[in-house]
């Protein structure tokens, strides 16, 4: 009985492993994106796995190895081909060693987003971003407000596929204008 209760507790263990975030991706793996991504095609929920919207409606989308080429190969089937190895190997090698979040920010005026600057908690550690790019030139809602599409990137090396993480977006003066609770442990 014991033994049964413990091989019971390792495929567990294993089954929540494969749930999580792969921050590089196997053979396998790459394989399963590419499948999740062709079949995708007619899911309306597609990429819900990896948002995260926060109490101030502002939008973060989590761009794990496995959701960019699932990504590449959704996009490959709605022009009705396949994604190619070659094209699923350089987007997996994009994505290496760094986590990246499209982050979707509302604000007042034209230039609100310009000096944000994010960063990353992961326990007691502060990520500093490898790449951070903040729209210039946002779109304009109907409502009057602005809309900024920011590209954040970091290093992933020191997170693992079960982290929590909180992304932090500042202004130019260093206050804190959002935050995003994430669980990498949630998503593929």
């Amino acid at each position: 009985m014991i033994r049964g209760a413990a091989v019971a507790l390792v495929l567990l263990a294993g089954s929540i492993a494969a749930e999580a975030a792969a921050l590089a991706l196997d053979e396998r793996q790459m394989q399963d994106a590419v499948e999740a991504g062709e079949r995708s095609v007619t899911q309306d929920g597609f990429g819900d796995e990896w948002r995260v919207r926060n109490a101030a409606g502002h939008v973060a989308t989590v761009m794990t190895p496995f959701h960019r080429v699932a990504l590449a190969a959704r996009q490959a089937a709605f022009r009705k081909d396949t994604l190619k190895p070659r094209e699923r190997d350089r987007v997996a090698r994009e994505q290496r060693e760094r986590l990246v979040f499209w982050v979707e920010l509302r604000g007042p005026r034209e230039d609100f987003a310009r000096f944000y600057a994010p960063r990353l908690i992961a326990g007691a550690r502060n990520i500093e971003p490898a790449f951070a790019q903040n729209e210039r030139t946002p779109a304009r809602e109907e409502s009057g407000t602005f809309v900024a599409r920011c590209v954040y990137a970091f290093p992933s090396k020191t997170l693992s596929a079960t982290s929590k993480v909180v992304l932090i977006v500042r202004d130019g003066d260093g206050r804190d204008v959002t935050t995003f609770a994430i669980d990498l442990g949630s998503m593929r």
